[in-house]
């Protein structure tokens, strides 16, 4: 103990630096690139599906096809960031979905557009299990909050930004496909610099001062100690334990709403509310902003609490209670207000509150350790994608065959009880012993 001590006085005589964060403000940023890429054809599909003539089921199929390769692909991509580390993973993962996004401006029908989202959704894979394993490595227990909430708060920052400038570069150039090329190079040119920034250790990093490599090495080793010994299970054994199954069906019932709002919401208030594109761009903006605000907010909350002594069970119960119950209550009166203000002063509260589940991106370190975190977060994003197959499809299917968004609504708000349930059962506070 005084030897630790000693050291912790040693590295406190300097500064630590801040590499650990400027890497997951880089994690940010290219998930909210990755979320421009995938909210562009949510934005576009009322030119798309007037110039390809496609009805609500099959621009259902169109916007879930993304998903279909986005859910296969969650499992192997958290394998490859286990074997092969993140930064080449991430790298990658980046180059390949910018050339998708950017190929699918050549579409000439329903189907070829299809493929290609089929194609961004492989390459879009492995980049959250590969973040989630960056928080495990470089991130500490009272960090990890703040860590998942930042690398996964570019889901709203990008649907966000998404709205605006694909909105903003279809109105310029009067085209759908000039803003797909565009978003594709940019996408290309990030997955350069994340491969120049990233490294899959803290000492790796020439930026990392000794100070800093030393305070996450002892957290970690603090960390490691409290963990009980391995069982010599395989992966597979990970699934006798109910948090896990928890883990990953919370996961399914907050991106079922998350999901639903990201691939419908531009339709809903274009055709519900009668938002032309200029004021559809701005709408989604303050929508999907509040969620990034609220992502941002529950992540210091769970980080402040944790540090300041909250155990892991009451903080996270609590915090992913608040967010389930104030996202549903929300959604739910959506459904009965007519007022296009109201209407958008609602959906921001539901995402507001529904992104404090970003959170969720600390669970499989908290359960795994770093050696399986990827795995383990792939498994959860694979049932968060399943919820992205489906959504898009259920919520086409009840559009056409009511004519109305109602039974749509109460779908979502359904999904926030479940998600309620599921984050109550997880036991956040040991790592399982397998």
């Amino acid at each position: 103990m005084s030897d630790q001590v000693t050291a912790i006085g040693a590295t406190g005589a300097i500064r630590p630096t801040g590499v650990r964060w400027n890497i997951f403000l880089l994690m940010l940023f290219l998930i909210s690139i990755n979320y421009i890429d995938r909210a562009s054809l949510s934005v576009a599909m009322p030119l798309i599906s007037k110039e390809f003539d496609v009805d609500p089921a099959m621009q259902g199929l169109i916007l879930s096809s993304f998903f279909w390769t986005y859910a296969f692909m969650q499992i192997p991509g958290g394998l490859l960031a286990d074997h092969y580390k993140p930064r080449i993973v991430i790298a990658l993962a980046t180059i390949f979905w910018g050339a998708f996004q950017a190929i699918a401006a050549v579409a000439t029908n329903w189907w070829v557009l299809l493929l290609t989202r089929l194609g961004l959704g492989a390459s879009e894979a492995p980049i959250y299990p590969a973040g989630g394993k960056l928080n495990a490595i470089w991130m500490t227990q009272t960090e990890r909050g703040r860590g998942a909430t930042l690398l996964d708060g570019g889901a709203p920052l990008g649907a966000a930004l998404g709205s605006i400038v694909i909105a903003w570069l279809i109105a310029a150039f009067d085209s759908w496909r000039t803003a797909f090329v565009i978003a594709g190079v940019g996408t290309m040119l990030c997955g350069i610099w994340a491969w120049y920034y990233i490294r899959n250790e803290p000492r790796e990093h020439p930026s990392v001062n000794e100070a800093e490599a030393r305070y996450i090495e002892q957290a970690h080793a603090l960390e490691d100690a409290a963990t009980p010994p391995s069982s010599g299970g395989n992966w597979m054994a990970y699934f006798r334990f109910r948090s896990v199954w928890c883990m990953c069906l919370g996961w399914m019932f907050f991106n079922t709403t998350f999901y639903g709002l990201l691939t419908w919401m531009p339709t809903y208030l274009f055709k519900v509310h009668n938002f032309d594109i200029k004021v559809l761009g701005g709408a989604s903006f303050i929508i999907f902003f509040s969620g990034f605000v609220g992502e941002l907010v529950g992540g210091w909350i769970g980080d402040t609490w944790r540090s300041r002594g909250g155990a892991p069970n009451l903080v996270f119960r609590t915090l992913f209670g608040i967010a389930a119950i104030m996202a549903t209550v929300s959604i739910f009166l959506v459904a009965y207000v007519r007022d296009p203000v109201t209407v958008v002063v609602l959906l921001s509260s539901t995402l507001f509150f529904l992104r404090w589940c970003g959170m969720y991106w600390a669970i499989p370190s908290a359960l795994a350790g770093r050696d399986k975190s990827g795995f383990l977060g792939g498994c959860m994003n694979l049932g968060g994608n399943i919820a992205g197959i489906m959504t898009p499809l259920i919520v086409g299917l009840i559009v056409q065959a009511t004519g109305s968004y109602f039974l749509a609504l109460m779908f979502f708000a359904a999904a926030g009880v479940a998600l309620l349930i599921c984050s109550t059962l997880i036991d956040y506070s040991r790592k399982l012993p397998v």
